[in-house]
C-alpha cells in the first residue's frame, strides 16, 4: 500500500525490509548514516534518504530486488558513486536504494573492435588502469571519479567531450532490468543498427526512471601517440571564449579547452600549489602524432595571440599534465577557500558557441550585481559551463538571491538557444525548467513512455518530471 503521495505504507516498508534482510544478511542496510549517505549530498537540495540500501553483486540478485519491490509497490532508486548533481539520488518516497558499488567486473575487452562490456558499478578510473595494457582507453571525463553506470544515467560529458562526444556517443548496447522484473539488451555489439527504435539512447540519459542497467557495452579509443597540454591567459573571459570559438570553428581537432575565470584561477592556485596567471585562462590538450600535436599547439598559439592571450605555456611531461588537469577537476573543492564554512554547489548550463561568449559575459555581470562568489569554469568548446555558487543554506535572504540568479542563468540560455543543463542532468533540481525548454507537449510524451515503462512510478519517482501512476 501507498499514500496518497507514493509514499509506501510502514508496514510495506517493514515487509519488504524483512525480505530484503533475509535475503541480503548485512548486505541491506538500514541504518540512518547509511540512508543519508545514499540521498543527495551535493546540492542545496535537502537531503530525503531511502528506507534501506541493498548492494546487490550480480545482475540476479538486482533482478529480486526489482520483483520483490515491483510486486509492494516500493521505489527504487538506483545508485552509483554519489557524484551527481541535482537531487538524482534522493528518495522523496522512500523505499530502496540499490547501491551497484559491488558490481564491478570488466566482462571482456574487444580490442580489435575498439569496445568493451563492463558492469555498471565499475568507475571512469577503473576502467582506464584496465585498458593500459591494451593501449586503449574510454574518453568521457566528468572529473569525479564516477561510476560508468551513474554516467549513462545522467548521459555525462565532461572535458573530453569537445573531441570524443558525450556518454551518448560512446554507449553501444545496454543490458537493464525494468521495473516489471524483466530484463532487456537494447543492441547488439555491431557498431551500427536500424534494428527498431533506438532503446540505447531511451537509457541514456534517462536517470534511473525507466529500470537499472546491469550490463554496459561501451565504445573505446587508442591512447594517443602523442599528448599535449598548455595553459593561455587572456584579459578578459570574452576574449578567452572567443579563442574557443575561433579554435572549434577552424576546424582544430582539439581534445580539451577549459575555461577558468579569475576568480577560480586564484581559488585552484590556492588549493592546487600552481601558479597560472590569476586572470582568464583556457587550459587545452591536443592528441594525435608529435608532428600533428605540435602543428595545432602552434595554430592555436597564433588564434590566442590574435586575442590579446598568452603567453602560452605547455606542459610536456605526463606528470605536470596530470597536476593540470586533476587541479581543474577540483575546481569545486577549491573554491570552498573563498568563503570557509559555506559549502558551495555547481549548476550548469549550455548554448550553441557562437552565443557563448555572451552568455558567460551577461552571466559574470549578473553574478557581480547580485553580489554572489559564484567562480565560472567551462567545457567551452562545446557552450557548456558551470557556475559554483558558494550560498549560506540557512540563510533565507541569501537563497533568495541565489533562486533568482539561477532562474536567470536559465532564461539566459534558453534565450540563447541553449539548455538548463548541459551534463548535469534534471533530478529534482531542475524539473520546473524543462516545459520552457523542450515544451508542454514534449514532457507529456516522455510521461507516456514512462507510463508504457513505469505504470506505477516505482523507478526513481520524482526526477525529471511529475508523473502520477
Amino acid at each position: 500500500m501507498t499514500d496518497h503521495a507514493g509514499r509506501p505504507s510502514a508496514e510495506t516498508i517493514a515487509t519488504v525490509t524483512l525480505a530484503l534482510q533475509r535475503q541480503f544478511g548485512n548486505r541491506c542496510v538500514t541504518s540512518d548514516a547509511v540512508r543519508q549517505q545514499h540521498a543527495h549530498t551535493t546540492t542545496w537540495l535537502a537531503n530525503q534518504p531511502p528506507d534501506m540500501v541493498v548492494f546487490p553483486e550480480s545482475a540476479e540478485e538486482i533482478r529480486e530486488i526489482v520483483k520483490l519491490c515491483a510486486a509492494h509497490r516500493v521505489p527504487i532508486i538506483p545508485f552509483g558513486a554519489g557524484s551527481s548533481l541535482e537531487g538524482h539520488l534522493n528518495a522523496p518516497n522512500g523505499g530502496v536504494s540499490i547501491d551497484l558499488s559491488s558490481m564491478k567486473k570488466i566482462i571482456t575487452v574487444h580490442p580489435e573492435d575498439l569496445d568493451c562490456v563492463i558492469e555498471p558499478g565499475v568507475t571512469r578510473k577503473e576502467l582506464n588502469e584496465y585498458l593500459k595494457s591494451y593501449g586503449l582507453f574510454f574518453p568521457i571525463d566528468p572529473g569525479a571519479d564516477a561510476s560508468i553506470g551513474g554516467m549513462v544515467a545522467t548521459r555525462a560529458s565532461g572535458t573530453n567531450a569537445v573531441r570524443y562526444g558525450t556518454m551518448k556517443d560512446n554507449v553501444i548496447a545496454l543490458e537493464a532490468i525494468l521495473p516489471n522484473g524483466e530484463t532487456i539488451t537494447t543492441a547488439r555489439r555491431a557498431k551500427k543498427t536500424s534494428a527498431g527504435y533506438d532503446l540505447t539512447r531511451l537509457f541514456v540519459g534517462s536517470e534511473g526512471t525507466l529500470g537499472v542497467v546491469t550490463k554496459i557495452t561501451l565504445k573505446l579509443h587508442g591512447l594517443p601517440e602523442a599528448i599535449s597540454a598548455g595553459v593561455c591567459p587572456f584579459p578578459s573571459v570574452k576574449a578567452a571564449a572567443d579563442a574557443a570559438i575561433l579554435t572549434i570553428q577552424t576546424g582544430l581537432p582539439i581534445a580539451r579547452i577549459e575555461l577558468l575565470d579569475a576568480v577560480q584561477v586564484k581559488a585552484v592556485n590556492v588549493y592546487s600549489k600552481l601558479a597560472m596567471p590569476e586572470s582568464p585562462v583556457l587550459l587545452v590538450e591536443f592528441h594525435g602524432t608529435e608532428q600533428g600535436v605540435a602543428e595545432q599547439a602552434q595554430r592555436f598559439g597564433e588564434i590566442a595571440e590574435d586575442l590579446g592571450g598568452g603567453p602560452f605555456e605547455w606542459a610536456t611531461r605526463p606528470e605536470d599534465r596530470t597536476k593540470l588537469w586533476q587541479a581543474r577537476h577540483d575546481s569545486y573543492w577549491a573554491v570552498m577557500a573563498l568563503r570557509p564554512g559555506i559549502k558551495p554547489f555547481a549548476t550548469d548550463i549550455c548554448v550553441p558557441i557562437s552565443h557563448l561568449a555572451d552568455c558567460i559575459e551577461e552571466t559574470q555581470a549578473d553574478i557581480a550585481a547580485s553580489g554572489l562568489i559564484a567562480p565560472i569554469v567551462g567545457h567551452v568548446g562545446d557552450g557548456n559551463f558551470h557556475t559554483s555558487v558558494l550560498v549560506d543554506t540557512a540563510s533565507a535572504e541569501e537563497m533568495a538571491v541565489v533562486k533568482g540568479f539561477l532562474t536567470r542563468l536559465v532564461e539566459r540560455a534558453h534565450r540563447m538557444e541553449g539548455t538548463c543543463t548541459g551534463e548535469h542532468g534534471v533530478g529534482q533540481g531542475k524539473m520546473k525548467y524543462l516545459g520552457a525548454e523542450l515544451g508542454d507537449a514534449t514532457v507529456s510524451t516522455m510521461r507516456l513512455i514512462k507510463h508504457a515503462i513505469d505504470p506505477d512510478n516505482i523507478m526513481n519517482p520524482g526526477k525529471i518530471f511529475t508523473f502520477t501512476p
